[in-house]
């Protein structure tokens, strides 16, 4: 039988073969939902998967989250929005997307043509902007809806939906009214306590959360003495927000007693094994996209490598198992 070689990294790959695999049960199940593996992708990193399908057997995910899809088409910020910094990137894209009905008569076949579970990303305007894309979604072949409440909330002079508990336990409870799937809540790292924010979303009845989204931050150009990103600020991901993330989701998951997705900074396997032992039960990979297409299989790779050298049988013994 023909050995298959799983990097980990330089210095710890493993030899695994077929009888190998089949024994690990990298299964996880979030919101009555399983799925095959830890492993998805961050929603605004991946699209809906066709820009990756040369690199990425998408089959091979646990899920694929795609890009926000809010109610109409969102042309997103003026240029230039994406800036690279010290260990990541800074983007202020807008949530471009080009609206529902072009997600479910073009995205959504695509997706469905794969073996694994479809995780759809909500953005809107207003709650009930969010509760018509949820409603309209309700009869469609989705697994999971992720509902970004770090949207700016017109109604209430553009503050974000995720920055105060009472609007997220609001919102999250809205939109439950409308979700035939379960619905995943994604927070806002930039509020003063994660863990009190968590407890919001699981008061208005959420399935999951996912943390962290984007830090907030800026470059300024001091050749041209303006700001680099037009919008002026824009979010950090990657790799140097990855130890703020791993804290906040250890604070939630030591809050709530729904599963968590954890994300920020991702680039290999034991980065994602940090949230895991931390307490989310699945991650997501998203910057690492962008200069590796194949990340999210490095990632899955390096967990299952892991689990070989430490003879890990099941994923869930890891799940929460730093105290």
């Amino acid at each position: 039988m023909e050995n298959k070689k799983i990097n980990y990294d330089n210095e710890k790959n493993v030899n695994i073969d077929d009888k190998t695999m089949l024994k690990l049960n990298t299964k996880v199940n979030i919101g009555g939902i399983t799925f095959k593996n830890p492993v998805t992708t961050a929603s605004g990193t991946f699209g809906s998967g066709m820009e990756y399908r040369d690199y990425v057997d998408l089959s091979r995910l646990g899920a694929v989250t795609t890009k926000g899809v809010s109610l109409k088409p969102w042309p997103g910020n003026p240029t230039p929005r994406v800036a690279e910094t010290y260990g990541g990137m800074l983007n202020a894209i807008g949530l471009q997307n080009p609206g529902i009905d072009v997600f479910i008569e073009r995205d959504l076949p695509f997706l469905r043509s794969y073996d694994t579970k479809i995780i759809v990303n909500v953005v809107g305007k207003t709650p009930e902007e969010y509760c018509e894309v949820v409603e309209r979604l309700s009869d469609c072949d989705v697994d999971m809806l992720e509902i970004n409440i770090s949207c700016p909330n017109v109604k209430e002079g553009g503050i974000a939906f995720g920055q105060d508990p009472g609007r997220v336990e609001a919102i999250t409870s809205q939109v439950k009214r409308y979700a035939k799937k379960p619905i995943i809540i994604k927070l806002s790292p930039n509020v003063t306590d994660i863990a009190e924010t968590a407890k919001a979303a699981e008061a208005g009845g959420a399935d999951a959360l996912s943390l962290i989204n984007t830090l907030t931050g800026m470059k300024i150009d001091i050749e041209r003495r303006t700001f680099l990103l037009a919008n002026k600020t824009g979010g950090l991901s990657g790799p140097a927000i990855k130890p703020v993330a791993v804290r906040m989701v250890y604070q939630a998951a030591s809050a709530v007693k729904v599963p968590i997705i954890g994300m920020g900074g991702i680039i290999e396997g034991e980065d994602a094994l940090e949230f895991i032992m931390a307490g989310a039960t699945m991650v997501a990979v998203g910057t690492a996209n962008f200069i590796n297409p194949r990340a999210t299989l490095d990632v899955l790779d390096g967990i299952k490598s892991y689990m070989v050298r430490k003879n890990i049988k099941d994923i869930n013994e890891l799940i929460g198992c730093v105290k």
